[in-house]
């Protein structure tokens, strides 16, 4: 697990990069080092962590949710001269690559990242647990539909499936308003949320639906990184991503520390180059063969 092999070397004090699935542990593995590095004698800040998203800071911790919704918002607080920085022994950026605007294309660090690493940090200690992009413990299919068949596709999935909790992903905020709009007159319970809606809402949306008071949840990519909710076991692409690192990060949102998961895919004529471009990067000669493709389009027949 990520901690076992990263907790060391930050309580020795050196520059640390690690790299590793999700639901493997990362945010235990920098919130203990930095937690046993405080000294409670002193009043002043002492370790900062950055995240990209506000539900990532509140689900990590209440402390920082004022500052959280952009890095904007510790600049201010640093000006301000509320947050006093000029003591900080130990700073975590979570999802660096999306904080430096780095994206994610391969199970190696990005160039951009290499580059930042050269040029900031002082003979860092790298740790890499990828030893491939597929995220042991989902079970991923797909099929092919037109976009006509999409909400019947999806119907069927919703009232076949043993769903604890699913994560429905849109590629924008009006699709993600309007699938949500249809699955209610449908008689499921959804919720939707987007990064166009207020804070405050958001943070509602999240809470109900890690408390279990929704068993659907309709979003766009706000929610592919870092937020972990233990009873979400299905995640469905009703619009299939672009790139590779945003189908991991989709899908992870499932099988969770273990957990078995179960990703769905809807593709339709147009993601078929997306489709082949992102099956390219993630398999491999176990997971890949024509009996796999074979197995996948034979479990959505029932939906068309």
């Amino acid at each position: 697990m990520c901690e076992e092999e990263s907790i060391p070397i930050p309580l020795s004090g050196r520059y640390i990069l690690t790299r590793a699935k999700n639901g493997t542990g990362k945010s235990r593995a920098y919130l203990i080092p930095k937690l046993e590095r405080i000294d409670l004698k002193k009043d002043h800040i002492q370790a900062l962590v950055m995240v990209p998203i506000h539900e990532l800071a509140l689900q990590g911790s209440q402390i920082y949710i004022q500052i959280s919704k952009h890095l904007g918002g510790i600049l201010d607080l640093i000006k301000k001269g509320v947050a006093k920085v000029d003591k900080i022994q130990m700073m975590v950026m979570d999802e660096a690559e999306e904080l430096l605007q780095i994206p994610l294309y391969s199970a190696t660090f990005p160039i951009s990242m290499q580059r930042f690493m050269a040029k900031h940090l002082q003979k860092p200690y790298e740790i890499n647990l990828m030893e491939e992009l597929t995220l042991k413990g989902i079970t991923q299919y797909y099929t092919y539909v037109t976009e006509r068949q999409k909400v019947h596709c999806l119907n069927t999935l919703l009232s076949r499936l043993q769903i604890n909790q699913s994560i429905i992903f849109c590629n924008s905020t009006q699709r993600v308003e309007l699938l949500a709009k249809k699955i209610t007159q449908l008689g499921y319970s959804c919720f939707y949320v987007h990064a166009k809606m207020m804070q405050e809402y958001r943070i509602w949306v999240f809470h109900d639906f890690r408390n279990g008071q929704c068993r659907n949840l309709v979003c766009t990519d706000l929610f592919t990184r870092g937020i972990y909710i233990q009873a979400v076991n299905v995640v469905i692409n009703f619009d299939f991503p672009k790139n590779a690192g945003t189908y991991l990060h989709r899908i992870g949102r499932s099988g969770r520390f273990g957990h078995l998961g179960l990703s769905l895919n809807l593709i339709t004529s147009d993601d078929r180059f997306n489709l082949k471009t992102i099956e390219e990067q993630l398999v491999d000669s176990d997971q890949t063969d024509e009996m796999d493709r074979w197995i996948n389009l034979q479990f959505f027949h029932c939906c068309l």
